[in-house]
Protein backbone atom coordinates (compact mmCIF):
# COMPACT_ATOMS: atom_id res chain seq x y z
CA UNK A 1 0.00 0.00 0.00
CA UNK A 2 1.67 2.75 -1.30
CA UNK A 3 1.23 6.37 -2.15
CA UNK A 4 1.20 8.34 -5.29
CA UNK A 5 3.60 11.53 -2.90
CA UNK A 6 6.82 9.78 -3.58
CA UNK A 7 9.54 12.61 -2.74
CA UNK A 8 12.72 11.36 -4.79
CA UNK A 9 15.75 13.73 -3.92
CA UNK A 10 19.21 13.48 -6.72
CA UNK A 11 22.61 13.43 -5.75
CA UNK A 12 23.92 16.08 -8.57
CA UNK A 13 27.43 15.23 -8.44
CA UNK A 14 30.03 13.57 -5.92
CA UNK A 15 30.39 9.77 -6.27
CA UNK A 16 28.74 7.77 -8.44
CA UNK A 17 28.11 4.84 -6.50
CA UNK A 18 26.17 7.02 -4.19
CA UNK A 19 23.97 8.97 -7.13
CA UNK A 20 20.87 6.78 -6.49
CA UNK A 21 18.23 8.88 -5.25
CA UNK A 22 16.45 8.53 -1.61
CA UNK A 23 12.79 8.64 -1.63
CA UNK A 24 10.39 8.78 1.53
CA UNK A 25 6.69 7.27 0.95
CA UNK A 26 3.74 7.24 3.97
CA UNK A 27 2.45 3.79 3.32
CA UNK A 28 0.22 1.30 5.62
CA UNK A 29 2.16 -1.71 7.24
CA UNK A 30 0.92 -4.70 5.10
CA UNK A 31 -0.08 -6.35 8.08
CA UNK A 32 -2.64 -5.56 10.63
CA UNK A 33 -2.26 -5.30 14.78
CA UNK A 34 -4.77 -7.25 17.02
CA UNK A 35 -6.76 -4.78 16.89
CA UNK A 36 -7.69 -5.31 13.03
CA UNK A 37 -5.87 -1.34 12.09
CA UNK A 38 -2.59 -0.91 9.96
CA UNK A 39 0.30 0.89 11.34
CA UNK A 40 0.88 4.35 9.27
CA UNK A 41 4.66 4.23 8.90
CA UNK A 42 7.36 6.06 7.08
CA UNK A 43 9.61 4.05 4.51
CA UNK A 44 12.66 6.25 3.08
CA UNK A 45 14.44 4.03 0.57
CA UNK A 46 18.03 4.40 -1.38
CA UNK A 47 19.94 1.81 -3.25
CA UNK A 48 16.91 -0.48 -3.19
CA UNK A 49 17.32 -0.80 0.38
CA UNK A 50 14.41 0.68 2.75
CA UNK A 51 14.09 1.75 6.60
CA UNK A 52 10.61 1.94 8.23
CA UNK A 53 10.07 4.68 10.66
CA UNK A 54 7.12 4.48 12.89
CA UNK A 55 4.55 7.28 13.48
CA UNK A 56 2.01 7.92 16.09
CA UNK A 57 -1.11 6.52 13.95
CA UNK A 58 -2.86 3.37 13.19
CA UNK A 59 -6.06 3.36 10.50
CA UNK A 60 -8.77 1.06 9.21
CA UNK A 61 -8.22 0.26 5.74
CA UNK A 62 -11.23 2.08 4.67
CA UNK A 63 -9.62 5.28 6.54
CA UNK A 64 -6.57 5.78 4.09
CA UNK A 65 -6.46 7.16 1.18
CA UNK A 66 -3.39 5.35 -0.24
CA UNK A 67 -3.08 7.53 -3.49
CA UNK A 68 -2.44 10.87 -1.23
CA UNK A 69 -0.73 8.68 1.26
CA UNK A 70 -3.35 10.57 4.09
CA UNK A 71 -6.01 9.95 5.60
CA UNK A 72 -9.41 10.82 4.28
CA UNK A 73 -12.72 12.15 5.73
CA UNK A 74 -13.70 8.62 7.49
CA UNK A 75 -11.03 9.14 9.97
CA UNK A 76 -11.52 11.27 12.85
CA UNK A 77 -9.32 14.49 13.34
CA UNK A 78 -8.49 13.83 9.68
CA UNK A 79 -6.73 17.00 9.01
CA UNK A 80 -5.20 17.41 11.89
CA UNK A 81 -3.74 14.08 11.39
CA UNK A 82 -2.67 15.03 7.92
CA UNK A 83 -0.68 17.80 9.38
CA UNK A 84 1.30 16.03 11.28
CA UNK A 85 2.32 13.78 8.45
CA UNK A 86 3.28 16.29 6.47
CA UNK A 87 5.49 17.08 9.58
CA UNK A 88 7.16 14.33 9.72
CA UNK A 89 7.70 14.04 5.65
CA UNK A 90 9.23 17.52 5.88
CA UNK A 91 11.85 16.56 8.23
CA UNK A 92 12.82 13.88 6.39
CA UNK A 93 13.89 15.82 3.62
CA UNK A 94 14.98 18.28 5.42
CA UNK A 95 17.35 15.59 6.47
CA UNK A 96 18.24 13.68 3.10
CA UNK A 97 18.59 17.17 1.75
CA UNK A 98 21.22 18.40 4.17
CA UNK A 99 23.03 14.56 4.15
CA UNK A 100 22.87 14.98 0.42
CA UNK A 101 24.92 18.20 0.64
CA UNK A 102 27.32 17.69 3.10
CA UNK A 103 28.65 14.11 2.51
CA UNK A 104 29.87 12.35 -0.72
CA UNK A 105 28.18 9.19 0.46
CA UNK A 106 25.68 8.20 3.43
CA UNK A 107 23.84 4.94 4.11
CA UNK A 108 20.70 4.92 5.71
CA UNK A 109 21.65 4.35 9.23
CA UNK A 110 23.40 7.80 8.52
CA UNK A 111 19.83 9.35 7.69
CA UNK A 112 18.29 7.22 10.87
CA UNK A 113 20.89 8.58 13.41
CA UNK A 114 20.58 12.10 11.95
CA UNK A 115 16.30 11.76 11.49
CA UNK A 116 15.51 10.71 14.83
CA UNK A 117 18.23 12.87 17.39
CA UNK A 118 20.33 15.14 15.57
CA UNK A 119 17.22 16.80 13.70
CA UNK A 120 15.66 16.98 17.25
CA UNK A 121 17.46 19.37 19.98
CA UNK A 122 14.91 18.45 22.06
CA UNK A 123 15.31 14.45 21.67
CA UNK A 124 16.92 13.86 24.77
CA UNK A 125 14.77 16.23 26.70
CA UNK A 126 12.35 13.59 28.77
CA UNK A 127 9.73 16.18 29.21
CA UNK A 128 9.25 17.51 26.04
CA UNK A 129 9.23 14.01 24.61
CA UNK A 130 6.43 12.97 26.90
CA UNK A 131 4.25 15.96 25.42
CA UNK A 132 5.00 14.69 22.00
CA UNK A 133 3.32 11.89 23.16
CA UNK A 134 0.26 13.81 25.01
CA UNK A 135 -0.50 15.09 21.94
CA UNK A 136 -0.37 12.13 19.76
CA UNK A 137 -3.04 10.74 22.63
CA UNK A 138 -5.21 13.64 21.97
CA UNK A 139 -4.55 14.20 18.51
CA UNK A 140 -5.97 9.80 18.59
CA UNK A 141 -9.04 10.65 20.63
CA UNK A 142 -7.59 8.74 23.36
CA UNK A 143 -8.44 11.56 25.89
CA UNK A 144 -7.72 9.06 29.28
CA UNK A 145 -4.04 7.97 28.30
CA UNK A 146 -3.43 11.72 27.76
CA UNK A 147 -4.72 12.65 30.95
CA UNK A 148 -2.77 9.93 33.14
CA UNK A 149 0.56 10.91 30.95
CA UNK A 150 -0.22 14.32 31.84
CA UNK A 151 -1.13 14.07 35.38
CA UNK A 152 2.51 12.10 35.67
CA UNK A 153 4.32 14.61 34.09
CA UNK A 154 3.41 17.14 36.01
CA UNK A 155 4.25 15.44 39.15
CA UNK A 156 7.75 14.50 38.23
CA UNK A 157 7.87 18.04 37.00
CA UNK A 158 7.46 18.83 40.71
CA UNK A 159 9.53 16.62 42.01
CA UNK A 160 12.50 17.74 39.68
CA UNK A 161 11.82 21.29 39.72
CA UNK A 162 13.23 21.19 36.58
CA UNK A 163 11.76 22.21 32.62
CA UNK A 164 14.36 19.97 31.55
CA UNK A 165 15.19 16.40 32.10
CA UNK A 166 17.51 13.92 30.25
CA UNK A 167 16.43 10.36 29.69
CA UNK A 168 20.10 9.44 31.34
CA UNK A 169 19.11 11.23 34.78
CA UNK A 170 16.17 9.13 35.08
CA UNK A 171 17.85 5.86 36.91
CA UNK A 172 16.69 3.42 39.25
CA UNK A 173 18.17 5.23 41.92
CA UNK A 174 15.43 8.37 40.81
CA UNK A 175 13.06 6.32 40.63
CA UNK A 176 13.46 5.04 43.92
CA UNK A 177 13.25 8.43 45.13
CA UNK A 178 10.44 9.24 43.07
CA UNK A 179 8.56 6.42 44.79
CA UNK A 180 9.54 7.53 48.14
CA UNK A 181 8.85 10.98 47.16
CA UNK A 182 5.16 9.98 46.44
CA UNK A 183 5.09 7.91 49.33
CA UNK A 184 5.39 10.78 51.87
CA UNK A 185 2.64 12.99 49.50
CA UNK A 186 0.28 9.83 50.46
CA UNK A 187 0.23 7.63 47.24
CA UNK A 188 -0.41 3.66 47.93
CA UNK A 189 1.60 1.19 46.02
CA UNK A 190 -1.70 1.20 42.89
CA UNK A 191 -1.22 5.09 42.62
CA UNK A 192 2.58 4.86 42.24
CA UNK A 193 2.13 2.19 39.75
CA UNK A 194 -0.07 3.93 37.48
CA UNK A 195 2.92 6.91 37.31
CA UNK A 196 5.52 4.02 37.46
CA UNK A 197 4.11 2.56 34.18
CA UNK A 198 3.31 5.99 32.45
CA UNK A 199 6.83 6.63 32.82
CA UNK A 200 8.20 2.78 31.80
CA UNK A 201 5.49 3.44 28.88
CA UNK A 202 7.86 6.65 27.75
CA UNK A 203 10.70 4.98 27.67
CA UNK A 204 9.42 2.03 25.54
CA UNK A 205 8.39 4.41 22.66
CA UNK A 206 11.74 6.28 22.88
CA UNK A 207 13.64 3.30 22.41
CA UNK A 208 11.48 2.26 19.93
CA UNK A 209 11.79 5.34 17.45
CA UNK A 210 15.60 5.23 18.09
CA UNK A 211 15.75 8.80 20.37
CA UNK A 212 17.44 6.61 23.11
CA UNK A 213 19.47 3.84 23.81
CA UNK A 214 18.15 1.00 25.24
CA UNK A 215 21.23 0.86 27.65
CA UNK A 216 19.52 3.61 29.47
CA UNK A 217 16.50 1.86 30.39
CA UNK A 218 16.20 2.05 33.56
CA UNK A 219 13.37 -0.73 34.42
CA UNK A 220 15.74 -3.42 34.03
CA UNK A 221 16.44 -3.08 37.84
CA UNK A 222 13.86 -1.05 38.78
CA UNK A 223 10.63 -3.33 38.90
CA UNK A 224 6.98 -1.82 38.81
CA UNK A 225 5.39 -5.40 40.02
CA UNK A 226 6.46 -4.63 43.74
CA UNK A 227 3.86 -1.78 43.72
CA UNK A 228 0.66 -3.71 43.71
CA UNK A 229 -2.88 -1.79 45.24
CA UNK A 230 -3.95 -3.03 48.66
CA UNK A 231 -7.75 -2.10 47.71
CA UNK A 232 -9.82 -5.41 47.48
CA UNK A 233 -11.59 -5.77 44.44
CA UNK A 234 -15.97 -5.30 45.53
CA UNK A 235 -18.43 -6.93 44.64
CA UNK A 236 -22.21 -7.66 45.19
CA UNK A 237 -23.80 -11.22 45.66
CA UNK A 238 -26.99 -12.06 43.70
CA UNK A 239 -29.40 -11.15 46.50
CA UNK A 240 -27.99 -7.63 47.18
CA UNK A 241 -28.07 -6.99 43.35
CA UNK A 242 -31.81 -8.08 42.99
CA UNK A 243 -32.04 -5.42 46.48
CA UNK A 244 -31.26 -2.66 43.98
CA UNK A 245 -32.54 -3.81 40.88
CA UNK A 246 -36.12 -3.61 42.97
CA UNK A 247 -35.91 -0.87 44.75
CA UNK A 248 -39.10 2.26 44.76
CA UNK A 249 -37.62 4.84 43.59
CA UNK A 250 -41.14 6.94 42.90
CA UNK A 251 -39.89 9.50 45.39
CA UNK A 252 -36.30 9.62 44.07
CA UNK A 253 -36.79 10.04 40.29
CA UNK A 254 -32.99 11.98 40.40
CA UNK A 255 -31.85 8.08 41.19
CA UNK A 256 -33.47 6.43 38.39
CA UNK A 257 -30.75 7.00 35.87
CA UNK A 258 -28.27 5.34 37.64
CA UNK A 259 -29.98 2.82 38.86
CA UNK A 260 -30.34 1.70 35.53
CA UNK A 261 -27.21 2.10 34.23
CA UNK A 262 -26.07 -0.07 37.12
CA UNK A 263 -28.51 -3.03 36.45
CA UNK A 264 -27.91 -3.04 32.77
CA UNK A 265 -23.99 -2.77 33.16
CA UNK A 266 -24.43 -5.93 35.21
CA UNK A 267 -27.02 -7.73 32.88
CA UNK A 268 -24.80 -6.84 30.01
CA UNK A 269 -21.30 -8.80 31.40
CA UNK A 270 -20.11 -6.38 33.33
CA UNK A 271 -20.38 -3.70 30.21
CA UNK A 272 -18.01 -0.88 30.96
CA UNK A 273 -19.33 2.86 31.37
CA UNK A 274 -17.76 4.26 28.41
CA UNK A 275 -19.34 1.45 25.84
CA UNK A 276 -22.48 2.48 27.78
CA UNK A 277 -22.69 5.58 27.07
CA UNK A 278 -21.60 5.55 23.56
CA UNK A 279 -24.53 2.52 22.78
CA UNK A 280 -26.79 3.32 19.67
CA UNK A 281 -30.16 2.27 18.91
CA UNK A 282 -28.68 0.61 16.18
CA UNK A 283 -26.88 -1.44 18.06
CA UNK A 284 -29.67 -2.97 19.22
CA UNK A 285 -31.36 -5.79 17.43
CA UNK A 286 -34.74 -7.76 18.15
CA UNK A 287 -33.29 -9.67 20.95
CA UNK A 288 -29.46 -9.20 21.07
CA UNK A 289 -26.88 -5.85 21.62
CA UNK A 290 -24.18 -5.98 19.22
CA UNK A 291 -20.54 -3.63 20.06
CA UNK A 292 -17.54 -3.05 20.12
CA UNK A 293 -15.56 -3.01 23.51
CA UNK A 294 -13.29 0.27 23.14
CA UNK A 295 -10.51 -1.02 25.36
CA UNK A 296 -10.38 -4.14 23.82
CA UNK A 297 -11.37 -3.62 20.33
CA UNK A 298 -13.18 -6.76 20.92
CA UNK A 299 -16.77 -7.51 19.78
CA UNK A 300 -19.52 -8.20 21.60
CA UNK A 301 -22.97 -9.88 21.09
CA UNK A 302 -25.19 -10.25 23.82
CA UNK A 303 -28.61 -11.38 24.77
CA UNK A 304 -31.36 -9.17 25.57
CA UNK A 305 -32.39 -10.30 29.23
CA UNK A 306 -35.55 -9.05 30.62
CA UNK A 307 -33.83 -6.33 33.06
CA UNK A 308 -32.04 -5.10 30.17
CA UNK A 309 -35.24 -4.76 27.62
CA UNK A 310 -37.35 -3.26 30.31
CA UNK A 311 -34.43 -0.56 30.41
CA UNK A 312 -34.40 -0.16 26.97
CA UNK A 313 -38.00 0.14 26.84
CA UNK A 314 -37.79 3.10 29.19
CA UNK A 315 -35.51 4.88 27.28
CA UNK A 316 -37.09 4.12 23.83
CA UNK A 317 -39.74 6.89 23.80
CA UNK A 318 -36.90 9.40 24.10
CA UNK A 319 -35.95 8.98 19.78
CA UNK A 320 -32.30 9.62 20.46
CA UNK A 321 -29.74 8.26 18.68
CA UNK A 322 -28.18 7.28 21.75
CA UNK A 323 -29.82 4.61 23.94
CA UNK A 324 -29.04 6.80 26.83
CA UNK A 325 -29.05 10.35 28.48
CA UNK A 326 -25.57 10.77 28.61
CA UNK A 327 -24.35 11.86 24.72
CA UNK A 328 -27.22 14.00 23.45
CA UNK A 329 -25.63 14.74 19.85
CA UNK A 330 -23.35 12.81 17.60
CA UNK A 331 -19.72 14.60 16.36
CA UNK A 332 -18.56 15.30 19.78
CA UNK A 333 -14.65 15.81 19.63
CA UNK A 334 -12.40 13.92 22.01
CA UNK A 335 -12.00 16.76 25.00
CA UNK A 336 -16.23 16.55 24.79
CA UNK A 337 -16.50 13.20 24.99
CA UNK A 338 -14.53 12.67 27.93
CA UNK A 339 -16.04 15.93 29.58
CA UNK A 340 -18.99 14.48 29.38
CA UNK A 341 -18.33 10.89 30.52
CA UNK A 342 -16.45 12.47 33.53
CA UNK A 343 -19.27 14.52 34.48
CA UNK A 344 -21.72 11.84 34.15
CA UNK A 345 -19.64 9.17 35.84
CA UNK A 346 -18.90 11.52 38.98
CA UNK A 347 -22.70 11.54 39.41
CA UNK A 348 -23.44 7.44 39.11
CA UNK A 349 -20.87 6.92 41.58
CA UNK A 350 -22.55 9.70 43.68
CA UNK A 351 -25.50 8.09 43.75
CA UNK A 352 -24.41 4.41 44.11
CA UNK A 353 -23.74 5.47 47.50
CA UNK A 354 -26.87 6.60 47.98
CA UNK A 355 -28.38 4.05 46.67
CA UNK A 356 -26.53 1.16 48.34
CA UNK A 357 -27.53 3.08 51.92
CA UNK A 358 -31.45 2.54 50.09
CA UNK A 359 -30.68 -1.08 49.48
CA UNK A 360 -29.50 -1.40 52.87
CA UNK A 361 -26.27 -2.68 50.97
CA UNK A 362 -22.97 -2.37 53.49
CA UNK A 363 -20.31 -1.76 51.01
CA UNK A 364 -19.08 1.16 48.83
CA UNK A 365 -20.00 0.74 45.45
CA UNK A 366 -18.64 2.06 42.31
CA UNK A 367 -19.61 2.04 38.54
CA UNK A 368 -17.15 -1.17 38.30
CA UNK A 369 -18.67 -3.05 41.38
CA UNK A 370 -21.12 -3.77 38.42
CA UNK A 371 -18.73 -5.46 36.32
CA UNK A 372 -16.99 -7.01 39.50
CA UNK A 373 -19.98 -8.30 40.75
CA UNK A 374 -21.65 -9.73 37.24
CA UNK A 375 -17.98 -11.90 37.62
CA UNK A 376 -18.67 -12.82 41.44
CA UNK A 377 -22.54 -13.91 40.74
CA UNK A 378 -21.53 -16.05 37.70
CA UNK A 379 -18.50 -17.67 39.90
CA UNK A 380 -20.67 -17.90 42.95
CA UNK A 381 -23.36 -20.13 40.66
CA UNK A 382 -20.72 -22.33 39.44
CA UNK A 383 -19.42 -21.00 36.05
CA UNK A 384 -16.37 -22.40 35.07
CA UNK A 385 -13.24 -19.81 34.47
CA UNK A 386 -13.06 -19.93 30.88
CA UNK A 387 -16.63 -18.95 30.47
CA UNK A 388 -16.05 -16.06 32.82
CA UNK A 389 -13.37 -14.91 30.92
CA UNK A 390 -14.80 -15.26 27.81
CA UNK A 391 -17.78 -13.16 28.94
CA UNK A 392 -15.42 -10.29 30.66
CA UNK A 393 -13.82 -10.02 27.28
CA UNK A 394 -10.35 -10.76 28.57
CA UNK A 395 -7.65 -11.72 26.31
CA UNK A 396 -5.90 -14.05 28.56
CA UNK A 397 -7.27 -16.29 31.58
CA UNK A 398 -4.62 -15.42 33.96
CA UNK A 399 -5.92 -12.09 33.79
CA UNK A 400 -9.85 -13.18 34.87
CA UNK A 401 -7.88 -15.87 37.27
CA UNK A 402 -6.20 -12.89 38.88
CA UNK A 403 -9.63 -11.08 38.31
CA UNK A 404 -11.64 -13.73 40.51
CA UNK A 405 -8.96 -13.79 42.97
CA UNK A 406 -8.82 -10.71 43.95
CA UNK A 407 -12.78 -10.73 44.51
CA UNK A 408 -13.68 -9.60 48.54
CA UNK A 409 -13.02 -12.09 50.92
CA UNK A 410 -16.48 -11.75 52.06
CA UNK A 411 -17.39 -14.61 49.01
CA UNK A 412 -14.94 -16.68 50.50
CA UNK A 413 -16.16 -16.21 54.20
CA UNK A 414 -19.70 -16.82 52.86
CA UNK A 415 -18.57 -20.27 51.56
CA UNK A 416 -17.06 -21.36 54.76
CA UNK A 417 -20.17 -20.55 56.49
CA UNK A 418 -21.89 -23.70 54.45
CA UNK A 419 -19.87 -26.06 56.65
CA UNK A 420 -21.62 -25.36 59.29
CA UNK A 421 -24.97 -25.86 57.90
Amino acid sequence: MSICCTYVVHKIDGNLKDKAMASIKTILRKTSLRNGKYPVLLRVTKNRKSKFFGTPFEANLNEWDSKLGRFNKKFTQQLKSNRLIGKFEDRALEVISELEMNQDFYSLNDFERKFRTQSNPEASNIFAFWQEQIDEFKAAGRMSNAAIYHHTKNSMQKFTKQKSLHFYEVTPTFLDKYEVHLRNKGGTGGGIGVKMRAIRAIFNVAIKRGIIDEKLYPFKHYKISKLKGKAIKKALNIEEVHNLQNLDLSDKPHLINSRNFFIFSFYTRGMNFADMMRLKWSNVSSDRIHYTRAKTKGNFIIKIMPPVKEILDYYRKNKRPYIFPILLRDNLTPTQLNDRKRKTLSKFNKDLKELASLAEIDKPITSYVARHSFANCLKQKGAGTDIISESLGHQDIKTTKAYLKELDTAILDEASELLLQ
